[in-house]
């Protein structure tokens, strides 16, 4: 069992006497959805699954984010799919914040509980089901892979973050640190995901401002989030989602931690369109 903390949505709907009190912004250049958004009556589900249904934080975009979508999916006992991907271009990242879920890569069957992490490359047969009884809930990323001529594509990661040191950024004392997925050094890759943490009173010291795309949801604490001019306050279950060139700043505020998983693109050079 995991020992970290995550968030995971309830659905419902709420009371018809709360106010519409909702931080939820999309602008040209970030958007913020809130944990309060994620409501039963916006759930999707897809084709060839059983058992699942899921909330849809981040699709490609034309004059947007355009590389990535990101789900979180929740499979009911006994849910799962024996055809889970339809796009052969599609590469998947799992990271399993509730339950427990079995998967099939290529033949080969791994069990992820909480705080579980697998990469599964495109192209690569897969199935999933939920492993128990209770509710099995899960982010999905997918991306379509940019191949290289002469660079083999990358190999299936299995792995839980309880069993990865998180890796100090320099001159913080250890105040924000990063947990990584994949080998930053390994240019099969074009995506990265991570688990970004900080301490309280840990902050983001500069604006960045940079190519890489985002998808940051907080899975536990809060902060303050500085966007493009904006400051946003946000907390466990809310999502950001960056565009490209975005500048974003944070400071952990507390009392606990401030931790959220996030996307990035990488390894590859800017396509001419």
């Amino acid at each position: 069992m995991s020992l970290q903390k995550y968030h995971i949505p309830k659905g419902g709907l709420p009371p018809q006497s709360q106010l519409l009190t909702d931080k939820a912004v999309f602008t040209p250049s970030y958007a913020v959805i809130p944990h309060g958004t994620m409501r039963d009556i916006v759930c999707s589900q897809l084709p060839f699954w059983r058992g699942m249904r899921m909330w849809v934080l981040a699709r490609p975009m034309s004059g947007f984010a355009e590389s990535f979508s990101h789900y979180i999916v929740e499979l009911e006992e006994g849910g799962g799919s024996d055809r889970p991907e339809t796009d052969a271009s599609a590469e998947a990242a799992l990271f399993v914040v509730g339950g427990a879920i079995v998967l099939n890569v290529a033949g080969e069957e791994q069990t992820l509980e909480e705080g579980g992490f697998g990469f599964i490359p495109a192209g690569t047969d897969w199935t999933i089901r939920n492993a128990g009884k209770a509710p099995a809930v899960f982010h999905w990323f997918r991306k379509a892979y940019v191949a290289v001529d002469g660079l083999s594509a990358p190999d299936p990661i299995f792995a839980n973050e309880k069993d990865i040191a998180p890796i100090p950024m320099p001159k913080t004392e250890g105040k924000w640190a990063t947990t990584r997925f994949m080998d930053p050094e390994d240019m099969s890759h074009d995506m990265h995901i991570t688990i970004v943490t900080f301490e309280p009173g840990a902050v983001i010291p500069f604006m960045e401002t940079h190519v890489m795309e985002h998808g940051l949801y907080v899975l536990e604490g809060k902060a303050v989030y500085k966007l493009n001019q904006d400051w946003v306050e946000v907390e466990a279950g809310d999502y950001m989602w960056l565009r490209a060139f975005c500048p974003q700043a944070c400071y952990a505020g507390g009392p606990g931690k401030f931790r959220y998983l996030l996307y990035k693109d990488v390894n590859r050079h800017m396509p001419f369109k």
